[in-house]
């Protein structure tokens, strides 16, 4: 949400030699994408990309419109030109955390405007990532209530659209809804919530309490997962956490999804789950996006067992504040024989999968 290390390669290369011969099951594509983090130059947050061919695509606010750039691989986005593609000429508001999607060939960027409890979905879309979109139209999201950090994506044939919002009309928390679309522009039917901050790990910041960011990917054996932040982003306790929907489970209903117990990307131990460990060199990891092959989230590509992310965090040794976050590249793996456990919820409380480990 709007409010971005220097490379650990023994950790990365530890782990992917140890485990090579557990990610089988995983797409394996040659690239030149380095599987190490850095902080990038780009001092912004909420960094969404996705590849096309050999370019990397990227997306972010910029003051009161959208930019669009693109590079030869994450870390020169940050280097490369940014063109502008959409200005708020109606004068919407604040601009936050835009999300660019191929879909049938075409390019969708979804955003949050508004000002306040005003905050809603848009989308723009072109045949080309860097020039020729649309004006803005508003998403008709069911409910008509506060909405911010929505995505589109495919999963079983169906479109759906995923993002953080309010139950009602008052900021209490920032819960994370799903509803279907009968085309990338278009919801139908009603929201089903899929997530809310209620996990001791996830009310560490409160006022409001928060599940945003969230960012859909589909793991070995298929299954949907919906990696989103935690915490609030004006605090070092922001992390990436997981849901991983159950096997033939339905992504609208609730009891379906099951929460990793605890971050999965952070840098305080207290929160992340165990056998996860904090951040070395950066603070408050969040918001990410994964560098999906067309932004299909079946790619989960390239490089074999890591694949390449980016996020926004801010550089251990400077003051936790949004004018000091980065957008930094990184990587994750796919992590095995993973079970998340809740308590007192209908059906069984107990799921094994996989889950995912990130790497700085």
């Amino acid at each position: 949400m709007e409010r971005p290390v220097k490379p650990t390669r023994t950790l990365v290369r530890t782990a992917v030699l140890a485990l090579a011969g557990t990610f089988a099951a995983v797409l394996s594509v040659s690239s030149a994408e380095p599987v190490v983090a850095d902080q990038t130059s780009l001092r912004a947050a909420d960094p969404s990309v996705l590849r096309v061919g050999g370019t990397y695509i990227s997306v972010q606010s910029t003051g009161g419109g959208i930019a669009v750039r693109q590079a030869s691989s994450t870390a020169a986005l940050a280097s490369a030109p940014a063109r502008q593609v959409w200005s708020d000429t109606r004068g919407l508001g604040e601009v936050w955390a835009p999300e660019i999607v191929r879909d049938g060939g075409r390019y969708y960027i979804y955003f949050a405007a508004g000002r306040g409890a005003a905050h809603r979905m848009y989308v723009i879309h072109s045949g080309s990532p860097d020039t020729g979109y649309t004006a803005e139209s508003k998403l008709a999201l069911p409910d008509d209530k506060w909405a911010i950090d929505g995505t589109l994506f495919t999963f079983n044939g169906q479109r759906w659209f995923v993002w953080s919002g309010w139950a009602g009309d008052t900021n209490v928390e920032q819960n994370l809804y799903i509803a279907r679309m009968s085309s990338p522009t278009t919801p139908t039917g009603a929201r089903y919530v899929i997530s809310q901050p209620r996990e001791s790990w996830e009310r560490v910041v409160g006022n409001p309490f928060i599940n945003e960011g969230p960012e859909p990917i589909k793991d070995p054996n298929g299954q949907l997962h919906i990696v989103y932040s935690a915490n609030g982003s004006w605090s070092e306790q922001y992390c990436l956490a997981d849901l991983r929907l159950r096997a033939g489970g339905d992504p609208t209903h609730v009891w379906d999804w099951y929460k990793s117990n605890g971050c999965l990307f952070g840098s305080n131990r207290a929160t992340m789950m165990r056998g996860w460990d904090p951040t070395l060199h950066v603070n408050g990891p969040g918001h990410h996006t994964f560098v999906l092959l067309d932004g299909d989230i079946a790619t989960s590509p390239p490089a074999g067992p890591t694949f390449p992310s980016m996020f926004h965090a801010v550089p251990k040794g400077t003051p936790y504040a949004w004018e000091n976050r980065y957008w930094y590249t990184g990587s994750f793996t796919w992590w095995g024989n993973t079970t998340y456990s809740r308590a007192n919820v209908p059906g069984p409380n107990n799921d094994t999968g996989w889950s995912l480990k990130f790497f700085e």
